[in-house]
């Protein structure tokens, strides 16, 4: 598997989108149905509109990484700006949910997160997000049975699969180069190695 070169895209060109895979049923009395497809984590994928301004040396790596993505047909690892956080906060366990209090956490529902619980005595480990009442708020569903409370960090990796849906490469004067790429976020079924 690959990972995208550690070059970071410059803001002025930055973009995010979101593409649900959703279907839309009308009926004559104006109500409206909506069906998501897929898995939870599955249901958004997003597109990234990135460019890069470095130096021609530099830009030639890169254009030579997502060439080499053309040629082998193979996602790459990539992670966005500002995509990954990591913030602290309480928890309360209760059978097995767990409810985390992180002011303005930002972390939706259905998205993986990797809960570090440094008191109490609930077990570290990764989870889906299960609900999220509000900003500030949200559970998972633990393996074991409990009652706990603590503080806990909670970290969400900005890093996912891409593919490279095309780019272009200027070279505005001498030893510099711009890239402008389109990213869009592929899901792939896990690979156990044995």
């Amino acid at each position: 598997m690959a990972t995208f070169p550690s070059f970071t895209p410059t803001y002025s060109g930055f973009r995010k989108k979101s593409n649900p895979f959703v279907r839309n049923v009308r009926f004559a009395d104006g109500y409206e149905h909506r069906i998501l497809f897929g898995l939870a984590a599955h249901q958004s994928p997003k597109t990234f509109d990135v460019e890069f301004n470095e130096a021609e040396e530099d830009a030639d790596v890169i254009e030579a990484f997502l060439e080499s993505r053309e040629n082998d047909q193979a996602s790459f690892d990539f992670t966005p700006t500002g995509e990954g956080v990591s913030k602290t906060g309480t928890y309360s366990q209760s059978g097995t949910t767990v409810t985390v209090t992180i002011t303005k956490h930002g972390i939706a529902i259905g998205k993986t997160v990797t809960l570090d619980f440094t008191s109490g005595s609930a077990t570290d480990g990764t989870f889906i997000v299960a609900t999220s009442a509000d900003e500030n708020t949200f559970t998972v569903t633990a393996s074991a049975s409990g009652t706990n409370s603590g503080n806990v960090t909670a970290t969400v990796s900005g890093s996912s699969k891409f593919v490279c849906e095309g780019y272009t490469k200027s070279i505005p004067y001498n030893n510099r180069a711009t890239i402008k790429a389109q990213f869009r976020e592929v899901f792939e079924p896990w690979v156990v190695v044995l």
